[in-house]
């Protein structure tokens, strides 16, 4: 009985060891991108908080979708001519 606990056991961490480095793939992905965008932005708060605080990626997917978004630019016209 004790074989069967520790093949489960150690099942069981191996599971868990994988999905650790998936979440950290996946984390690493969606930093990577929000701290470029941030960086582009000249947000510098954002930057500074992202690369502080590790949320698995949810809050860099919030500052993608959400808060990156950027005015559109202002088109400057030639006067026109009379």
């Amino acid at each position: 009985m004790d074989e069967l606990n520790e093949a489960s056991i150690a099942a069981l961490g191996g599971s868990v060891i994988f999905f650790f480095i998936i979440l950290m793939f996946w984390s690493l992905v969606w930093k990577g991108i929000a701290l470029w965008k941030a960086a582009r932005n000249g947000d510098k708060g954002w930057y500074i908080f992202m690369m502080v605080v590790n949320t698995a990626g949810i809050l860099e997917i919030i500052y993608i979708y959400l808060f990156s978004k950027k005015p559109p630019a202002a088109s400057i016209e030639p006067p026109k001519q009379v």
